[in-house]
């Protein structure tokens, strides 16, 4: 069995909440397969940490289950004898129980409020009443961000304003990658984040003795496997009609990045597709960016904006197994494989830069206040990160080929910088060259000349092994 990976910080915030000294409503949330249930299992080892999930099942069955839950926790059989008959009693009963600290997790909270819409107010009733001032640390858990969000923090809510914390899991860090898959080269680890990204969840399913590739095939791309459906599954879960939302992402995944494009390949009423696209933001699945120099204000107005598929499994999906599910449906996955092979290093090279902008915090070569890309007319920059106390500027290209990046590479990032319009008359340039293939005797020597910065999936490597 796998080790417990990294989620320090939740780890700290969760205890942190646990050992006040007053009750505690604590909301967890995040995407399906991100490590919640694991986090909160982790954090109950030390405490007194009582658990129940959320299934699709009846009223009666869920009532059921949560009386045998209670009376299995504080290990009372009255419950057994009499048991509580509504959440109004169940709710008492726990607060009865707040006299010595007790954490009640619920996991899978939206399918209780699904089937018990009533739920929200009488948990505020009881809050308020008599929850709020016990030792309870109520921790109310759920995968759909939407139905969490809306159920325990909208203003319409009657849980608004109760919270005393949250939490939306993310992602792991990339760093992270090397522990799950310890043989691999970093080609194969950039692979494995191109195609599943570095959901915990996802990362498991793959077998750490076969090649990357021979995991996508088999585990993705072959019909009846977890992750063949997963993406339809994950949209379900979150919206109730999901067919405008393929529609955008399959257009963004295609190239398509910025509104008027989508606008033009959805037919969706401009109205429409803006608030689709800010939903799909909402839950981390696309993002929309614009150049990083951009100052507050234009930020605000969001002209000019791109958007992207924030979520690489989304992004890989949409980008080589949606277009082709007649094949895969047939179970003709080889095919496919060949197809995305084929395709597959231009949309590693993309990749390549976001990989990049995740490690560079542990490269500890440049501390930085905000980082992102940047883009004028026809000049672009891979990477662009801002020290804004210091007014310090690294810039930064990413290379994804089989040839030696050479000399040329490094002086058109310079010759690029001079249009950066950011504190130009007191800032201190930096800058740095990522590539698959290393570099020419010529762009090694014009590095050493002008303080470039060089690296090479060997020096990447390193740092994945912290």
């Amino acid at each position: 069995m796998m080790q417990f990976i990294n989620r320090k910080q939740e780890l700290e915030f969760l205890k942190r909440k646990y050992t006040s000294d007053t009750s505690e409503l604590i909301l967890i949330y995040g995407r399906r397969r991100i490590g919640k249930t694991e986090l909160l299992n982790e954090f109950s080892k030390n405490t007194r940490s009582f658990y129940f999930l959320g299934r699709a099942e009846s009223k009666k069955d869920t009532l059921h289950r949560f009386n045998l839950f209670l009376a299995e926790s504080f290990n009372d059989m009255s419950i057994i004898r009499s048991p509580l008959a509504n959440w109004d009693e169940l709710f008492e009963y726990i607060a009865q129980k707040g006299d010595d600290r007790s954490v009640i997790i619920i996991d899978e909270f939206p399918f209780i409020v699904n089937k018990f819409p009533e739920i929200l107010s009488i948990l505020q009733d009881k809050w308020d009443n008599q929850l709020k001032e016990s030792k309870i640390m109520l921790v109310l858990c759920g995968s759909s961000i939407s139905m969490m969000e809306k159920y325990t923090m909208d203003y319409k809510s009657p849980l608004y304003g109760r919270r005393t914390g949250q939490w939306m899991v993310d992602k792991l860090d990339v760093v992270h990658l090397k522990e799950f898959f310890p043989n691999y080269t970093f080609e194969e680890i950039l692979t494995l984040y191109s195609v599943i990204d570095t959901i915990p969840g996802y990362l498991l399913k793959f077998d750490k003795n076969k090649t990357a590739w021979e995991n996508i095939e088999q585990k993705i791309l072959s019909k009846g496997e977890f992750l063949y459906e997963e993406v339809e599954i994950l949209l379900r879960e979150e919206f109730r009609d999901i067919s405008n939302y393929m529609s955008i992402l399959s257009s963004v995944a295609g190239g398509l990045t910025t509104f008027n494009e989508i606008y033009n390949k959805t037919n969706l009423d401009k109205s429409l597709l803006s608030k689709y696209l800010s939903v799909l933001e909402k839950v981390g699945i696309v993002e929309k960016t614009l150049p990083i120099t951009e100052n507050f204000k234009k930020r605000l107005r969001a002209t000019g904006a791109r958007y992207s598929i924030v979520d690489n499994f989304f992004d890989f999906w949409f980008r080589f197994a949606y277009i082709n599910l007649s094949e895969l449906e047939r179970g003709n996955s080889t095919i496919v494989m060949k197809l995305i092979k084929k395709d597959f290093p231009a949309y590693a090279g993309i990749k390549f830069e976001r990989f990049i902008m995740e490690l560079l915090p542990h490269i500890g070569v440049f501390q930085y206040t905000r980082i992102g890309k940047w883009w004028h007319k026809d000049k672009e920059i891979d990477i662009i990160a801002l020290n804004e106390n210091t007014n310090d500027i690294l810039f930064c290209e990413c290379k994804w080929q089989n040839r030696k990046t050479d000399i040329k590479v490094l002086k058109d990032l310079e010759d690029k910088s001079h249009f950066v319009d950011w504190n130009t008359d007191k800032r201190k340039d930096h800058f740095a060259v990522f590539s698959k293939s290393g570099f020419t005797k010529e762009a090694l020597e014009f590095a050493k000349q002008n303080n470039f910065l060089l690296f090479t999936p060997t020096d990447l490597d390193k740092c994945l092994e912290l």
